[in-house]
């Protein structure tokens, strides 16, 4: 009701909005084009439609919270304090640390490959997994990057490309969760063990996009490929006389107690830090040794496999 009058009025709450007006879709009502939106309004999304909802929204928390209620959801979404325009400021601010630290851990893990490290005379790196480390990391920074956008600003198809580039890292880290593990290194062994699960996080990744956006059905999917994936670890930790064996202990135990905060949802302390947000905080220091764990692999099969030739 309040989204409504807003919408007509062009006021919520005391405050109003010169660009109501204009519907959501940028068209203007009445007038040129000259008339409509400026374009960096378009481009932020900083329609009518979405100033109305936050600042209902915002009255309605006031008005529950002067009566002792707590907070509810509203269009999906727990009441968050806008800073500058962005819906989530923790959420983005996290993602954007997990995007520098994921840059950074891969940056150090090809610097170390191909300048540290011996290479092959065809100039290459003798860690077997080289490759697959470099389309993890690429993986892994768009992911964290459509991640800081996505909570920015919600729409539609910054949603869309989140939650795709995220199924897709969780697919392929668990791929290479088996291949490390289980030390395939035959190219046509790591095709035959690939290919189901590409083809499964691809027909997902499909059905999310051009059929219907289940959200109950994408938490499940994920949540089991990380559960899958911490489990092959953790039994790989278990036998492997590894010497960084214990930063993979800490990952794994660490990214177990963090995925608890993805299932159990709780709303914003402050208006900023809720469950979603503390759960990309806790990632931050955990991709840090992760990536460590990763150049320490490195070192360790390639010595291994410079004793071989010698």
């Amino acid at each position: 009701g309040c989204v409504a009058e807003c919408e007509k009025t062009g006021c919520a709450g005391g405050t109003c909005f010169p660009h109501c007006k204009f519907p959501s879709d940028g068209v203007a009502n009445d007038g040129p084009w000259y008339m409509q939106e400026p374009l960096y309004l378009k481009w932020k999304q900083w329609d009518c439609q979405s100033d109305c909802r936050y600042n209902c929204m915002i009255d309605r928390e006031k008005e529950r919270e002067a009566v002792g209620h707590g907070p509810v959801k509203y269009h999906g979404k727990w009441p968050f304090t806008r800073v500058f325009g962005i819906q989530e400021p923790a959420s983005v601010a996290f993602s954007a640390l997990n995007l520098a630290m994921h840059f950074h851990g891969w940056l150090s893990f090809f610097i170390l490959l191909y300048y540290n490290l011996p290479l092959r005379q065809d100039k290459k790196a003798y860690y077997e997994y080289a490759s697959l480390w470099h389309i993890y990391g690429l993986l892994a920074m768009n992911s964290w990057l459509w991640s800081a956008v996505f909570h920015s600003r919600d729409v539609d198809l910054t949603e869309k490309l989140d939650y795709s580039s995220a199924v897709a890292l969780l697919g392929y880290s668990l791929i290479v969760a088996i291949l490390r593990s289980f030390n395939v290194r035959v190219e046509a062994a790591r095709v035959m063990v690939a290919a189901p699960f590409l083809a499964f996080v691809t027909t997902h990744i499909l059905y999310l996009n051009f059929y219907t956006f289940d959200y109950g059905w994408n938490m499940k999917v994920c949540v089991a490929i990380g559960v899958a994936q911490l489990l092959i670890w953790a039994i790989w930790v278990g036998v492997t006389c590894h010497p960084s064996r214990w930063k993979l202990w800490v990952v794994v135990v660490g990214g177990g107690l963090a995925m608890l905060l993805e299932i159990y949802d709780f709303p914003p302390y402050q208006g900023f830090f809720d469950a979603h947000a503390i759960w990309h905080a806790t990632t931050i220091p955990l991709t840090c040794l992760w990536w460590s764990f990763i150049r320490d692999d490195a070192k360790f099969r390639t010595s291994i496999l410079l004793k071989k030739a010698k």
